[in-house]
């Protein structure tokens, strides 16, 4: 497992899951129907901030720990991370 930032992360699919879930707010009862609702606001939103997070290309030096590497990063990877870390998306080992 690689780390980020001095800890081990992980995107936490379920919480994406239930983050973008409609069907609790409006909740239709017809049998037989599967479909799945979500806020596509939200989804789009979960969507670029994933995307700028994994496509972050800087070497990070681990040896350096949490001070070297924070000045490396980039400040939308940041604010992806923070964002998504807040909403409990990213979660560490």
């Amino acid at each position: 497992m690689q780390k980020v930032l001095g800890e081990n992360y992980f995107i936490d699919l379920d919480a994406i899951e239930k983050y973008l879930d409609m069907t609790e707010i409006n909740p239709i009862n017809v049998s037989g129907e599967t479909e799945a609702k979500i806020n596509l606001i939200k989804f789009e939103l979960v969507k670029l901030l994933l995307e700028v997070v994994l496509s972050e290309d800087i070497e990070i030096d681990d040896k350096l720990g949490m001070k070297g590497s924070s000045s490396n990063t980039s400040v939308p990877f940041k604010l992806a991370f923070n964002s998504l870390l807040n909403k409990k998306l990213i979660n560490f080992y």
